[in-house]
């Protein structure tokens, strides 16, 4: 609140009223209560427009006030008051507390309508046009944004709503949203009234400041102290004995023979007043740690001189020193010794005649306008398309919002006009503030994708991810995230990272991990291909050293033994047909070598196999068969337990597999023709291997504790241990030796147990 302002005139010789224009403040204005009629609620909103704004558009404004009440009819608020009314007082805050424009009105009117009623952005584009439609959409984003959400993270919060927008329109209705619902927040839930102070003195309150809105600023922050912590405020109220007509007239009192003597002197000046609010005080006292009456600063004074001299500062200071006695300790000289930040001002508090202690900031109007206007930030002008300007960041908002509040403060048509022009929000376009599910708040890199984000969840959530749901739509995983989507990621346990991902991901994070990921993969294939290889060159009675293999490979077109392997091992190149290959390189006279069983067709080997199974395999030494060739496939690694199936393959028999393995589930179609069923032996004695896959806290001692753990349990071995550290975070694969899926699981809880450890699962490779 602006206090009543004196300037004094040298060629008048005596102490006259300001003439400067003021704006009103909102307990000045007309009282209205709506809802009572809505004819007579309409006239009033068209009568204030026309009074506080240069632009208004009686027909537009009243299209949008009876559409908010069509729209929200049916519905009322916490309070019981037709629900209109609500939207109705917003707009009224528009127009009296940040006056603009009567765009800013009708969407006032206007934004709960896409958020509360089944009208659709849509219609009120097709009804109001597309500029009310993009600031409603901005404010219903923002709405989104905090709903039963806590609050955690409020400088990302601040920096999230500036970039919703690309209108300041947007913003400017949500504080007028904001400051209606606190003063009308004792309708709700003690829980509800907490939830949004907290939200309030958090967010909404600095970003105020950073507009340079003061007044909304120590409203909400007073509101919100009062729910917080009533106690307190209705204390500071209490002791606070004058009223403020009372400490309006102290002022004047105060002020009146400082004046007298400046004019005196033919110094011109500017003298405004005010008292601290509630939650300024309340905050020196709890930082200082002192009581409402030790406190000297309830009152604070502004000497603003009309003068380009610094030493007029030391003249008036000299001329406040003779007429109230100062606290000599309480004297700062900004002046001769500036605060970092250029701030130059003298400042000191003096007792006034009736004991009170007033602090007084003395200082030229160059030094006001700079301590307004430019202490915390520098702003330029960038051209850009052709010349066009538009606001870039340096370090904060001050300056330019001070120009905002100029602006506001002295709105006329062309000011306005200005302002919409060369207001685009492009602060923070670097990075986009994105949700999980829980509401959650993750930052990312502009152009972030799906992929980035499940893996800034955790690399597991990454590697698993199939798709993604952002704002409830299945997109596809390039999909490009914007800010303030929340975001869903789709997994399954079957998923593994795909090469292309690398090219979709942009996160340094996730490329990492996609990277590391299909390394793994690769080596478990060539392992795999290089066994079976093996296994066929034996069969085939093949002795080639690896020299020559390298060379023999090349000629077939792989770049490496490596490609090689690769290829067997996920299944593109059969053993078979490697052999042919390589047989036709070295004996290209010579038939294929024939193999068991001879003379038979792949069919005729399947129905083979079923036959001496009768349908069931029974592993180990209960077999009714052991002339059926078999093998475990390291992609799943099944233990006695599992339910497993059969692949039957010429040269390496059958090849058994769990049930649930990823690729006997993606392959299924293909594959049908060689499945065959298979079961377990009644008893084993022998050792499978298995492998596991844990994550959790990287600490000191952590692997120790893991292999700790696995070797306390009985005839358990461990085979090797791959662990990798990811921030403050580890993943590893365990592979151990056991007996049964029994045995499998006591590993798994000896593991869960270990503090830190957050997941363990089977791992498929």
């Amino acid at each position: 609140m602006r206090w009543p302002t004196r300037r004094s005139s040298l060629s008048k010789g005596h102490v006259a009223k300001a003439g400067t224009k003021q704006r009103r403040s909102a307990v000045d204005e007309p009282e209205h209560v709506f809802g009572l009629n809505v004819e007579t609620d309409l006239a009033f909103l068209i009568a204030e427009g026309k009074r506080h704004l240069q632009r208004f558009n009686v027909d537009l404004v009243s299209r949008a006030f009876r559409f908010c009440v069509e729209a929200h009819k049916k519905d009322l608020r916490v309070s019981g008051e037709p629900y209109y009314t609500h939207p109705a007082n917003v707009a009224l805050i528009v127009m009296r507390e940040i006056p603009l424009d009567d765009v800013s009105v009708v969407a006032a009117l206007l934004h709960d309508v896409v958020e509360d009623t089944t009208f659709s952005l849509k219609d009120l584009r097709a009804e109001f046009g597309a500029e009310v439609a993009e600031i409603v959409d901005g404010a219903t984003k923002i709405s989104d944004v905090f709903n039963s959400r806590e609050i955690t993270q409020a400088e990302n919060y601040r920096k999230l709503l500036l970039s919703l927008v690309n209108d300041v329109r947007v913003i400017l209705v949500k504080f007028a949203d904001r400051l209606h619902n606190m003063r009308t927040i004792e309708s709700l839930s003690r829980e509800r009234q907490e939830r949004m102070a907290r939200e309030t003195m958090e967010i909404y309150a600095p970003f105020a400041h950073r507009f340079g809105l003061g007044n909304i600023k120590w409203e909400l922050e007073d509101l919100s102290f009062k729910v917080l912590h009533r106690d307190a405020y209705d204390d500071i109220k209490r002791q606070l004995n004058t009223s403020r007509e009372e400490r309006e007239e102290f002022i004047e009192r105060f002020s009146k023979p400082i004046a007298e003597r400046l004019t005196e002197h033919g110094v011109k000046f500017e003298i405004n007043g005010r008292p601290k609010h509630l939650y300024s005080i309340y905050k020196k006292m709890v930082t200082q740690g002192k009581s409402l009456d030790e406190l000297y600063d309830l009152f604070a004074v502004r000497l603003i001189l009309d003068t380009d001299e610094n030493n007029d500062c030391f003249l008036a200071y000299g001329i406040v020193s003779e007429i109230f006695r100062p606290v000599p300790e309480r004297f700062k000289n900004y002046i001769s010794v500036p605060k970092k930040n250029g701030y130059q001002s003298l400042h000191t508090t003096v007792i006034s005649a009736d004991g009170k202690r007033v602090e007084i900031q003395i200082r030229t109007r160059a030094m006001h306008d700079f301590a307004e206007r430019g202490v915390a930030a520098h702003f330029r002008y960038k051209a850009e398309n052709g010349g066009t300007a538009s606001w870039v960041d340096s370090s904060d908002l001050e300056e330019w919002a001070n120009w905002v509040r100029d602006v506001f403060e002295n709105a006329g048509e062309e000011a306005a006009k200005e302002l919409l022009e060369s207001f685009k929000l492009n602060l923070y376009q670097d990075e986009i503030y994105v949700f999980t599910p829980k509401g959650d708040l993750r930052i990312l890199p502009k152009g972030a994708t799906p992929i980035d984000f499940a893996f800034d969840i955790h690399s597991q959530v990454g590697a698993k991810c199939i798709g993604a749901k952002v704002n409830g739509r299945i997109v596809p995983l390039d999909h490009a995230l914007h800010t303030g989507d929340q975001v869903v990621i789709l997994t399954s346990r079957n998923q593994t990272p795909h090469r292309d991902w690398e090219r979709i991901a942009i996160t340094h994070k996730a490329k990492t991990h996609i990277r590391r990921i299909l390394n793994d993969e690769r080596r478990a294939r060539v392992a795999e291909g290089k066994d079976l290889w093996e296994k066929r060159a034996k069969k085939l009675n093949l002795h080639i050293n690896e020299d020559d293999l390298e060379k023999l490979v090349l000629k077939l077109k792989y770049d490496s033994r490596s490609e090689f392997y690769a290829a067997l091992g996920s299944g593109t190149l059969s053993p078979e047909t490697a052999g042919d290959q390589i047989l036709n390189l070295v004996q290209p006279t010579s038939a294929v070598t024939k193999e068991a069983p001879s003379n038979l067709t792949f069919e005729q080997y399947t129905d083979t196999a079923r036959d001496n199974t009768n349908g069931v395999f029974l592993v180990g030494q209960d077999a009714p068969s052991s002339k059926i060739l078999f093998s475990y496939a390291r992609c799943c690694n099944p233990v006695p337990g599992d339910d497993v199936v059969g692949i039957v393959t010429i040269g390496s028999g059958i090849k058994v597999h769990r049930a649930t393995c990823h690729n006997v589930i993606d392959l299924h179609d293909k594959l049908k023709p060689r499945l065959v069923a298979l079961d377990w032996a009644k008893s084993q004695r022998n050792e499978f291997l298995a492998a596991v896959k844990i994550t959790g806290d990287d600490r000191p001692g952590m692997l120790n504790e893991i292999t700790s753990a696995v070797v306390s349990i009985s005839k358990t071995n461990i085979r090797g241990v791959n662990i990798d550290a990811y921030d403050s975070m580890f993943e590893g694969i365990l592979t151990v030796y056991v007996t049964d899926l029994d045995h499998l699981k006591k590993i798994f809880d000896k593991l869960h147990k270990i503090k830190g450890v957050q997941t363990v699962e089977r791992f498929e490779a």
